[in-house]
Order: structure tokens, then sequence, then C-alpha cells
């Protein structure tokens, strides 16, 4: 007696399939809407399956429908007290500069958002130049502080907080999109801590580079 096999590919199998190729993009780093719309659409109708299989392995979806973006990361904050638990999502230390240019950058996005009703901030790599200069030692040779800059930029670009886009003409400068997934990182009581330290260093150089004149 011969047989027939069929294979029948149950609703379960499905969505389990479907849970893979949300959550493994998402263990890689940010899913954003403009990127894949069908992607964004399946994240939103399966979310409370996605957030119940990474609550088991000690994860949290940050998801932003407003502004388009989703991530992960530690469900518990205090998760250095449990040693013995595994970190998925690694915290990454960031230099003087970094953390610098991340927060001008957060400030020139809450000041963009306050005075425009577009939602992309884009800025050249002058732009930034200049917003970094007076918080870098002092330097006659600008084409190395580009060069440092450029550094500066690579690893931001790297963390996927800001993205550089393609010239639209030979020659162009290059010119840098902010992300809006850097409000979720950089909030407003970080920024405005930091601020305050960034006026007193600032008074502090300038106060510096006029007893230098003065002498």
């Amino acid at each position: 007696v011969s047989t027939v096999e069929i294979e029948v590919n149950t609703p379960a199998a499905s969505v389990d399939t479907e849970l893979s190729t949300l959550i493994v993009p998402l263990l890689k780093g940010i899913i954003y809407k403009e990127n894949d719309s069908a992607q964004w659409s399946a994240l939103l109708d399966l979310k409370p399956r996605i957030r119940d299989y990474l609550a088991v392995i000690g994860l949290r979806l940050a998801l932003d429908e407003a502004e388009g973006y989703a991530f992960l990361h530690s469900a518990n904050e205090d998760f250095e007290e449990s040693p013995n638990l595994p970190r998925l999502v690694a915290r990454r230390p960031l230099s003087f500069p970094v953390s610098l240019l991340l927060a001008l950058l957060r400030k020139k996005m809450a000041e963009f958002d306050a005075s425009s009703g577009d939602t992309r901030l884009v800025v050249s790599r002058a732009e930034i130049v200049d917003l970094i200069r007076l918080f870098l030692p002092d330097s006659s040779n600008e084409t190395k502080l580009i060069d440092q800059v450029d550094t500066h930029l690579k690893k931001i670009i790297d963390l996927g907080f800001v993205r550089r886009l393609k010239p639209t003409s030979i020659g162009q400068e290059p010119m840098y999109e902010v992300r809006r997934i850097l409000k979720a990182f950089v909030d407003t009581q970080w920024l405005s801590d930091f601020s305050a330290r960034l006026d007193t260093y600032r008074t502090h150089k300038l106060a510096l580079s006029g007893a230098s004149t003065d002498e």
C-alpha cells in the first residue's frame, strides 16, 4: 500500500518564522520604518508576541511608532547586579568627543524641532565642525580638525544615530541626517545636565584664552 506524504504549514509554524525574521534583525541593531515598510508593518502586527518572547531572554522592545524606529535594550536596568546572567545587548563606552558630538547634535535637534515643522534634520560637515570646534583643543590645522570630526562621525554612524546622505552633485560637501532615535538615548534631562557642564567648560576655556591674550 503506497502512502502519500503531504506537508501542512500550521499557523504556529508560520508565526514562528515571522518572529524569527523580526527578532534576528532587532538583535543585530535598529529597525527603521523608512527602510522597510513591510517589515515595519509585521513588527507592529506581532508586537505583543515579540515582547513576550524577548521577556524570556531578559530583553525589552523599545518601539516609537511616531518616530518610526525600534530597538532592544535590557529589561532590567540593574542587570549588573545579576552577574550570572549574560548581557545580550552590550553597553558601549563612548569617548568624550563622541559623547560631546552626540549631545551637540541632540541639542540641535531640539532646536530644530522647536522651530521647524519638518522631521528630518540634515546638517553639513561644516556645520558639525562648527558645533564642536569650540570644545576641542585649539588648532590652527583645519584639515586635522576635519579629520578628527570625520573619525567621530564614523563612530556615530556605526552606532546608528547618523547616516551619511548620497551626494546629489559632484563635489558636494558631505551631508548627514541625524536619526530621530537619538532622542531615545539622549533625553532632555541628560541633555540639560550635559549642557550645563558644557557651558561651564566653555566659560572656563574662554577665560583661559583671555588670560593668555592679556599676557
